[in-house]
């Protein structure tokens, strides 16, 4: 099953219009810049002739895409609901419905507590549970084809729903607030509100956005008063620096937090006076991290645990993977007192705060784990995991004074469950409990391998691999694979299920993750290693892993496929352009490859913030680091000699991305086009209704994600796979 041919589908031309642009290192031309102008009638026509080009490109794989849609929707159980939740005198659950796009918010009163989690799970998934819905999605959506919930927040007696709803991907929402006895939404409304929030009796803190998308103010609104008067609470001038509010679990606190890459500073307003003034817990110092929460200490009272990377001593080395720390509320640097100290080589990556306990969530070796630490005794315990490779994942805990804690749980072959743990003897078997298991119709993990290789990097580092591959599949060079990578702003890409995934599973094809530097699974150093003037380290790391699953008969070259998103498109770009013939498809979603150009123009979403990431071109040796590896900007061109051939290529946008924006996967493409060697598709498709995220509502993500198979599949020429393995229908 073969793309169209090119003789009967021709790829749209980018018009070249000249565009000079002004750089440290002197001037160039943009012959594509002008793609940025939105209000311009020819860049969406572009964009709509670049669809259509795709979808008839696709158009021999339709038949295909139908199948990998029917088998990821046989494997959802679609009518399910999420482990319920308890919250004050209540349970909260989150149901999704057969036909439905999104998710549905519901409550069960249990004012006595007499109700345990497994009781009101079997009743919400007999339809017997007494639940009120308090929030649809699907009804909010309405006909649009974007939905996205940006906050939902409840007050403390559980009467008032904050919510903020976002319909084009825009990332701008909409803040309105809910009566929870009689369902009605209350007048107060105000628009252009970010991600954040918190409560304090009847007032109510939310954050704004600069007009570049930079969350940079915290609001105060009182319920049921005109939002025309709300109080600006704090605002930080600094463009290097993201804010956030939140309300800790003690509901004593609501927390400020201003961060950049590399410093934060977090300030503390007392939620009992809900217009007194924030006040800083511990003043800003460039280059030093920490965040705070809120604990009572046995024999100090009030108390922040606060996890940073500040010196032990003054003057002394950072702690580079992070320590734990308490401060007594209103004390200073100099009241600080050691709880975990700095270990190197295990990363602290957050802290959670109880009434008796402190939940401290680490990454060592690269795995994730779970310490315990009692505020009575002082004793800290590792939670024991039964899996060698694992990954761990969140789950609400709201409750102050809770016995257990819950955690969800998943690997490469198992799918997601939500455990629950006693705190007071978190290393005990027997006190581990698992409250829900994700259902997923005819999936046998028996079926399927999973393992952890180690590549080695040109300088030597030891790169690790997470693989899973259907059992039967042959170590011979054979098998189609497809390798996943990311490798920015510390962001770990840990080893979990997806039952979309699956649909290549199921059709012999091997299925890797790169961990790469950039990243954070080998702790602070791994991301410090692979950012900035060491950014180089990503991309060679990828290109190792790729020729480590070729050199032991994972695949082959001509059965390999990529992908990678945002970033992670980055990284798709700069590997493709040094090793074109080491792919034989690639997949870049909302590609960041317009590294220069984008990180020039400090007046677009999220540049000055990404300065300490990438890097600032207007330093001439920051500017030629970009410059090497920036994937528009080192597109290799065709020889005569044919020498340099660019493999198949699936690239996607959308219109209304915050922060990749629209042109850089459009002009990346127009570049590829008229300057390289192709003999296969390369192919862009936009969405004209969504921003970064991509489709919202689930059916559209699987219909999309069928299309991404159907493109890897043919490429790899694994399309028939399943039919030849017997593999498929095992779903139904």
């Amino acid at each position: 099953m073969p793309f169209a041919p090119e003789s009967s589908v021709t790829p749209p031309v980018a018009e070249r219009r000249p565009h000079q642009l002004q750089a440290a290192d002197g001037t160039r031309d943009d012959p594509y810049y002008w793609l940025r102008d939105r209000d311009d009638p020819a860049v969406l026509a572009y964009l709509e002739a670049e669809n259509a080009y795709a979808e008839a490109v696709l158009a021999p794989t339709k038949g295909l895409q139908d199948r990998l849609f029917a088998d990821i929707k046989a494997r959802v159980v679609e009518t399910d609901v999420d482990a319920p939740v308890r919250h004050g005198g209540w349970w909260y659950l989150t149901r999704t419905v057969e036909g439905q796009q999104y998710a549905i918010y519901c409550r069960r009163a249990d004012p006595d507590r007499s109700l345990d989690a497994a009781t009101v799970l079997a009743d919400a998934r007999a339809g017997t549970g007494d639940d009120t819905v308090i929030l649809d999605e699907n009804v909010l959506a309405g006909e649009s084809e974007y939905f996205a919930l940006g906050v939902f927040d409840l007050s403390q007696d559980h009467t008032t729903l904050a919510y903020a709803i976002d319909l084009d991907g825009s990332e701008q929402y909409s803040l309105r607030f809910r009566d929870l006895a009689t369902g009605d939404d209350l007048p107060d409304r105000i628009e252009g509100v970010t991600y954040g929030s918190a409560w304090a009796g009847r007032t109510f803190y939310y954050v704004r956005p600069d007009e570049a998308l930079r969350p940079y103010q915290v609001w105060r609104h009182r319920v049921g008063t005109d939002p025309a008067t709300d109080t600006l609470v704090w605002e930080d001038p600094d463009e290097r620096f993201f804010v956030s509010v939140g309300l800790t679990r003690s509901e004593r606190y609501v927390l400020v937090q201003s961060e950049s890459k590399l410093t934060s500073e977090c300030l503390a307003i007392a939620a009992a006076e809900p217009e007194g003034p924030p006040a800083v817990i511990l003043p800003r110092e460039e280059g030093v991290e920490y965040d705070a929460d809120h604990v009572v200490w046995p024999g100090a009272g009030d108390s922040w645990v606060i996890r940073t990377n500040r010196p032990a001593t003054p003057g002394g080395e950072t702690a580079t993977d992070f320590a734990v720390w308490r401060l007594p509320v209103g004390g200073g640097p100099d009241d600080l007192v050691e709880v975990l100290p700095h270990r190197p080589g295990t990363k602290v990556d957050d802290v959670d705060t109880f009434a008796g306990h402190v939940v401290v969530g680490e990454r060592s070796g690269g795995l994730e784990q779970l310490r315990v630490l009692d505020l009575a005794t002082g004793r800290d315990r590792l939670v024991p995991q039964p899996d060698a490779v694992y990954s761990l994942l969140g789950s609400p805990n709201p409750e102050w004074a809770a016995g257990a804690y819950r955690f969800g749980y998943t690997s490469l072959v198992t799918p997601p469950s939500t455990v629950e743990i006693s705190l007071s003897s978190p290393d005990s078997p027997e006190a581990r409990r698992v409250v829900r298991v994700q259902p997923v119709r005819g999936h046998d993990p028996s079926r399927y391998t999973t393992s952890r290789l180690w590549a080695t990097a040109p300088d030597g580092t030891q790169v690790p691999i997470s693989l899973v591959a259907r059992a039967d599949v042959a170590t011979d060079g054979t098998a189609p694979c497809l390798l996943y990578g990311y490798g920015s702003y510390e962001a770990s890409i840990d080893p979990t299920f997806s039952s979309l995934r699956l649909n290549l599973l199921e059709r012999g094809v091997v299925f890797a993750i790169a961990h790469i530097r950039g990243g954070g699974e080998m702790g602070r150093r791994w991301h410090e290693e692979g950012r900035l003037a060491a950014k180089a380290n990503t991309f060679t790391d990828f290109i190792a892993c790729a020729e480590h699953l070729v050199s032991t008969g994972w695949s082959a070259p001509d059965r390999l496929a990529i992908r990678g998103g945002s970033a992670g498109g980055l990284l798709m770009g700069a590997v493709t352009n040094l090793r074109p013939e080491l792919w034989r498809a690639v997949v870049a979603e909302v590609p960041f490859v317009d590294v220069v150009t984008t990180m020039s123009d400090p007046t677009l979403p999220l540049t000055v913030t990404e300065w300490e990431e990438w890097g600032n071109p207007a330093e001439a040796d920051q500017l030629a680091v970009m410059r090497a590896y920036s994937p528009y900007d080192n597109v290799r061109p065709s020889s005569p000699d044919g020498g340099v051939v660019y493999p198949a290529m699936y690239v996607t946008g959308g219109l209304n991305d915050p922060r990749v924006g629209y042109w850089e996967p459009a002009k990346w493409v127009a570049r590829l086009r008229a300057t390289a060697a192709t003999r296969y598709p390369v192919l862009l498709r936009t969405e004209l209704g969504a921003g970064h995220q991509g489709l919202s509502g689930r059916y559209d993500v699987w219909h999309d994600e069928a299309r991404v198979q159907a493109f890897v599949l043919v490429a790899l020429g694994a399309e028939g796979a399943a039919e030849a393995s017997g593999a498929s229908g095992t779903a139904g």
